[in-house]
């Protein structure tokens, strides 16, 4: 294998393993910083060693190994050896041994992490931010527009989490089944922030990050495996299932958005379809009360169900909304309904609603807002208006994909 295509294996590695390579880490290591720096260390090794050595046969255990010994390096000198070596070392790790992948559901330290990272002592925006950040390895920039933040602000939040869980001295730890329950909720909006980035990325070039995908799906069914007929778990499931399904649709052979409408329905996943579907209805059946992933869910199966865009259940789609804008009541949610209002009702009642979500100033940062605006004041015939509104998008998205988009969009409006 040449020198280049020894950095594309480990770049490709670095997208597959990251997330969990840090989770093992900050098991091992008992700290987020110096979790990351030996993840970072682990990853540079890698650089300069495998052109020359070649690539391990479980790169995962190797970067493990590599980034647990730096650490311990790194403590040794900071004259730390007595405090943090020995119980290290009592969990030693030959860079050769094997990871199982099928892991029992809490030895994978992901999952294990991310329940860690959702404590009862900090907040729940606190604890899905530092999750998706520290654990899920996304951006901050994609951790802040999920939360429809500023980067700064966001950065500034994570800051504060990181210290409150080493002033509390919260422990890394397996929760008791007796409070999994009163965790549930934070994991999931973890694992569908994961699932999200994933699908519809926030910056860079391309559209869908498949491996984040693939990493989501694969806790949803560890969850799954673990809280059976759970709600909200089995409607995440499916909700990502059905979603994931649509993923080779999306995009161009050049990586430019195709939207819904214009997808080639024949790419869909049916296998991935048919067991969405069957989880759907699970998801609905179980427990007394409705979760809003069953109800997302829901609204996906009507879209993969239609043999087009044209044969799709609007109406019904419109009232899953309305139910969902009750049980969940976003700025998201609220623009997602406006769409579906859009091809009910027609543009004209949907600009209204666009607009009056606009008003109250929670979503300025938001690029799909001003983009379904230029889209309705366009089949409004306000062509102007929908430049101005294509142009606004187009300042606030930063995926190259949707930048191309959205320029085709301003460029094809005539005046």
């Amino acid at each position: 294998m040449n020198a280049n295509a020894v950095v594309d294996s480990i770049e490709a590695v670095f997208r597959r393993e990251a997330g969990r390579v840090l989770a093992t880490l900050i098991r091992l290591l008992g700290d987020f910083d110096l979790a990351e720096e030996a993840r970072q260390e682990a990853f540079t090794a890698a650089i300069e060693q495998w052109p020359v050595r070649g690539r391990p046969d479980n790169p995962r255990a190797w970067l493990i190994a590599t980034g647990r010994n730096r650490a311990i390096d790194r403590i040794r000198r900071a004259a730390f050896f007595r405090e943090h070596v020995a119980p290290l070392e009592l969990a030693q790790t030959d860079e050769s041994d094997e990871i199982d992948p099928s892991e029992a559901i809490f030895g994978d330290d992901t999952l294990r992490l991310i329940f860690t990272c959702c404590h009862p002592a900090l907040n729940s925006e606190a604890q899905i931010a530092l999750t998706l950040r520290e654990v899920c390895g996304l951006s901050t920039q994609a951790v802040a527009r999920a939360f429809l933040i500023s980067e700064e602000s966001m950065a500034q939040r994570l800051v504060r989490a990181k210290r409150k869980i080493r002033d509390a001295a919260i422990p890394y730890e397996t929760p008791h089944p007796s409070v999994l329950d009163e965790r549930i909720d934070g994991v999931l909006a973890v694992v569908y922030g994961v699932f999200t980035e994933g699908y519809a990325a926030t910056a860079g070039s391309r559209v869908i990050d498949v491996e984040l995908c693939a990493e989501a799906i694969r806790l949803g069914r560890l969850l799954n495996s673990l809280l059976p007929n759970h709600c909200a778990v089995t409607g995440l499931l499916a909700l990502m299932l059905l979603h994931g399904a649509r993923r080779s649709a999306r995009v161009t052979t050049g990586g430019d958005v195709i939207l819904l409408g214009d997808q080639d329905r024949s790419r869909w996943d049916r296998d991935e379809i048919t067991e969405g579907l069957s989880l759907v209805d699970q998801s609905l059946a179980a427990g007394s009360q409705v979760s809003p992933y069953a109800v997302q869910a829901a609204i996906a199966a009507l879209h993969v169900r239609a043999a087009d865009g044209q044969a799709t259940d609007w109406p019904q789609i419109v009232g899953l909304y309305e139910v969902l804008l009750r049980l969940q009541p976003t700025p998201v949610i609220e623009l997602n309904h406006a769409v579906a209002v859009a091809m009910v009702d027609g543009p004209d009642k949907a600009l209204n609603l666009v607009d009056s979500l606009a008003a109250r100033g929670e979503v300025p940062l938001y690029h799909l807002l001003h983009a379904a605006r230029g889209r309705f004041l366009e089949q409004l015939g306000r062509p102007s208006e929908a430049r101005d509104a294509y142009g606004a998008a187009l300042q606030t998205a930063t995926l190259e994909p949707e930048r191309r988009f959205l320029s085709a969009r301003i460029a094809a409006i005539k005046i």
